[in-house]
């Protein structure tokens, strides 16, 4: 079985910095916006709206009917979110099982658990995410300290929808 080494990071932490680096000096196969690019060609669905779904991950509600019936009508967004959860989780899959590699978020430390990856977390101080963020922002972008300070804690404290589908290893 191959080495999966699968980060986690905080926004602004350098987790996906430190998983390239760590990737290079390992020889391992790195993924990150790749998996993204990838489920945009297997479901024909644009770069931008998956990754808005893997961002954002919209929450979900069933109606509550009365009567004999608890039947939730038919949901175009929730049944794209999970065709692009389930192709993921093949990508990510076909990954691991392709060659040792290191990925990047997506959920992998839980969807490749039957590879037992190890699994590192990234996090910083908030003063070194701000001048990460600073660095790697694009000239249009001008937030204020605590328009910044705020956009990193809400991304930070957005819930993590993941593992709705995982398939077996070796499939």
């Amino acid at each position: 079985m191959n080495r999966v080494i699968t980060i986690g990071r905080e926004f602004g932490s350098g987790g996906r910095e430190f998983g390239r680096r760590l990737s290079e000096k390992l020889g391992f196969a790195y993924y990150d916006q790749e998996i993204i690019q990838e489920i945009s060609k297997r479901t024909s669905l644009s770069e931008q709206y998956v990754q808005a779904i893997a961002e954002h991950r919209p929450l979900f509600s069933f109606p509550i009917h009365f009567g004999r019936s608890f039947y939730p009508a038919a949901n175009p967004a929730l049944e794209q979110t999970i065709a692009v959860q389930r192709e993921q989780a093949r990508i990510l899959e076909e990954m691991a099982a392709k060659s040792d590699c290191v990925i990047v978020g997506r959920c992998a430390d839980v969807i490749l658990k039957d590879y037992r990856p190890f699994r590192i977390f990234v996090y910083a101080d908030m003063e070194s995410k701000l001048r990460r963020c600073r660095e790697k922002a694009s000239e249009e972008e001008h937030l204020s300290d605590r328009e910044l300070r705020q956009k990193i804690s809400a991304i930070d404290k957005r819930p993590v929808l993941c593992l709705l589908y995982r398939a077996p290893v070796g499939r």
